[in-house]
């Protein structure tokens, strides 16, 4: 059932955090002047302050892309379960210690040698609106096919919404 029209509701709102959560590894995509560049991040999402956080390093280009134009997409993937979500946002390159070290996790310390290291950054994203889609998938998602195939009537391919989160 498609119910890309249906107005934002506290359900989808929640239904879209709870897949930025669950999937956690997100491509984190920039502006470059005119090409899109991604790259996978662990994000960190923090729903009552509508953002999602993520720990970056100085020596990326991220923090010129971010400066030059603040417009960012998160986009989450578990097709295994057949969940998709794209996000999009206001992002901004944050310098403050006391924040990093509240969002510093064991993963970062794979990249860094602490949450005092001059070379983290804080990238904060406030969240405009979203995407996600979620339907069937592998075995079940092959007969529906089947079945729409065989009557000529429109497979059943899950729900798919926008959601402003403003």
């Amino acid at each position: 059932m498609n119910n890309a029209s249906k107005p934002a509701d506290k359900d989808d709102i929640e239904r879209v955090w709870r897949l930025i959560e669950k999937i956690d590894i997100c491509m984190f995509a920039t502006l470059d002047g005119g090409k899109i560049r991604a790259r996978p991040m662990s994000s960190i999402p923090r729903h009552a302050e509508n953002t999602v956080y993520f720990l970056t390093d100085t020596q990326g280009h991220k923090d010129s892309e971010i400066a030059a134009d603040d417009a960012v997409s998160l986009l989450y993937a578990e097709p295994n379960h057949g969940k998709f979500l794209a996000v999009t946002g206001r992002a901004r390159v944050l310098d403050d210690r006391t924040l990093i070290a509240d969002l510093w996790n064991k993963d970062a310390e794979a990249f860094w040698n602490g949450a005092d290291d001059p070379r983290v950054r804080a990238i904060e994203v406030t969240l405009t609106d979203a995407e996600f889609w979620e339907g069937p998938h592998g075995v079940v998602a092959t007969v529906q096919m089947a079945i729409a195939a065989a009557t000529s009537l429109p497979p059943v391919l899950g729900e798919q919404r926008k959601v402003d989160l403003q």
